[in-house]
């Protein structure tokens, strides 16, 4: 049985009994519209990476609540995709692993696609596009009807252009490489609760009945209402009924927006992984995994329990994450976009990222985990060529960052495009320079330096409101930067993310 969706390892501490209320994220950070597979006695997962780059970061885990990354299903873009990485399906059957996955086609927009491995690790082989609706089609989910022929469940995007949004089946070759046969509405948004869509349908077969849990409302940003919705069949076909009690799984304890997950079954028991955001750092951290329990209650629908108790084998998370670049390449945790390749070397113990004159430049950066945390990284001002800085980046068009060009420390903020400076300072002479970013409540940051490494001056006497930062699919990251002309670069000897208040 197929089943859930998750990532990394766990943001809080033990508890031999968790109630919803004090319920940790398995996946602390940005990883929305998880999905997993199990392999053996491993899972294996992956979720939306929307315009970060490398697209789907792969991780395993023996246990759904303490995961590694490993690396990323797509390192190169498929030729037939621009942007938008959304809601990768994780699979396995007969020892193949296949990934469907949400992509905008190039000159088109938004299709569903597949990709196969013959192990999880990859790699993967794309396929292309199996459906691409001109509405769009997004959130495909394999299935198996009571005959064994296999489906692609999807729907399509109707609510970007106003319109209902049909959950859709279309027969599908054993190959996954093309849909056959004639598609099947099974159901579409037509309650109160689920507002203008219904999506991220992911399907479990149990005592007859075909389930489908889905996401209904809205997904994303400070305004979001997502909440989740079960309906049951007893053919895949239908006809399919919504349960009476929908939706099933709303905003609770210090999580909002609960939605678009899977459920997998682990020692006979059921388990749903879904996105929410977190009451505190809310949209900067993003949506974040969160595992519940379930059960098939006596009259045949599903209720989610109020206790799992498996989370009280999450290990925290570090307090301190450290990168000093001593491999040969960046590890599966750094990310950046997709509509500007960076070109680095990690060589020595330091990163050589090479400048660009656009924007902010070129870079590369990680998920935050919390709402409050302090970033550092140590500049080699001898060897460094252009200016090199440290951000907090919503997207190519909205950062907030210190860089420096050696000579002189600037604090700026990037808004809709346009590149403004709101302090300067000389930079006193010495071979590094360390560069200091505090986040508070996910959204204020402040500015400072060091030439130690160990007493910060500050840049900022008031923190800078960064609310404006993150897109409204996505989260902040933050990394170095490199900008100036080309052939220059940017050296970082170190990269350092501490969790919580300074």
């Amino acid at each position: 049985m197929k089943i859930v969706r998750v990532a990394f390892i766990v943001l809080f501490t033990h508890f031999s009994i968790l109630s919803a209320w004090s319920q940790p994220a398995v996946m602390p950070g940005d990883y929305p519209d998880p999905s997993v597979t199990k392999v053996g006695n491993t899972y294996w997962a992956s979720a939306t990476t929307s315009n970060w780059f490398p697209a789907y970061s792969l991780l395993k885990s023996t246990d759904l609540v303490n995961w590694q990354t490993v690396g990323n299903i797509f390192t190169k873009v498929p030729d037939w995709a621009d942007y938008y990485f959304w809601a990768p399906e994780i699979t396995e059957e007969k020892g193949k692993i296949y990934v469907y996955y949400t992509a905008h086609k190039k000159g088109g927009n938004l299709c569903v696609a597949v990709a196969s491995a013959d192990r999880p690790e990859g790699p993967y082989r794309d396929h292309g596009p199996l459906v691409g609706q001109p509405d769009g089609s997004i959130d495909g989910f394999p299935m198996r009807d009571e005959n064994g022929q296999l489906y692609l469940i999807w729907k399509e995007d109707g609510n970007s252009v106003r319109q209902p949004t049909p959950i859709w089946a279309q027969p599908m070759n054993e190959e996954r490489t093309a849909l056959t046969g004639e598609k099947k509405e099974l159901f579409r948004n037509d309650t109160p609760w689920e507002n203008n869509l219904v999506e991220g349908v992911a399907m479990v077969k149990h005592g007859g009945y075909f389930y489908a849990i889905y996401a209904g409302a809205g997904c994303c940003g400070t305004g979001c209402t997502y909440a989740t919705g079960v309906a049951r069949a007893k053919s895949l076909l239908g006809p399919w009924e919504k349960y009476a009690q929908n939706p099933v799984l709303t905003d609770e304890g210090s999580w909002r927006c609960p939605g678009h997950g899977t459920a997998i079954e682990k020692d006979g028991k059921f388990y749903f992984l879904y996105h929410a955001y977190d009451k505190e750092s809310n949209i900067y951290t993003g949506r974040q995994g969160v595992l519940k329990e379930f059960t098939f209650t006596e009259d045949g629908w599903i209720k989610f329990l109020p206790e799992t108790a498996v989370l009280a084998n999450a290990k925290p998370v570090p307090a301190t994450i450290t990168d000093s670049f001593t491999g040969k390449t960046l590890s599966d945790q750094w990310q950046w976009s997709i509509f500007q390749q960076p070109t680095f070397r990690v060589r020595k113990g330091a990163l050589n990222l090479t400048a660009q004159p656009t924007k902010f430049g070129s870079a590369v950066a990680q998920r935050t985990l919390t709402g409050d945390y302090t970033v550092t990284t140590t500049v080699n001002r001898k060897r460094s060529t252009g200016q090199a800085g440290l951000a907090a980046i919503g997207d190519d068009d909205n950062a907030l960052g210190i860089s420096t060009d050696g000579r002189e420390l600037t604090v700026w903020k990037m808004q809709k495009g346009e590149k403004a400076v709101l302090s300067t300072q000389p930079l006193p002479a010495g071979k590094a320079v360390h560069l200091q970013l505090l986040a508070k409540d996910g959204h204020r940051f402040s500015f400072g330096y060091s030439t130690d490494g160990k007493t910060y001056q500050s840049l900022t006497p008031q923190p800078v409101d960064g609310a404006y930062l993150p897109p409204w699919d996505r989260a902040i990251r933050v990394g170095v930067t490199a900008s100036g002309t080309p052939g220059q670069r940017a050296v970082f000897e170190d990269f350092v993310m501490k969790t919580g208040q300074p």
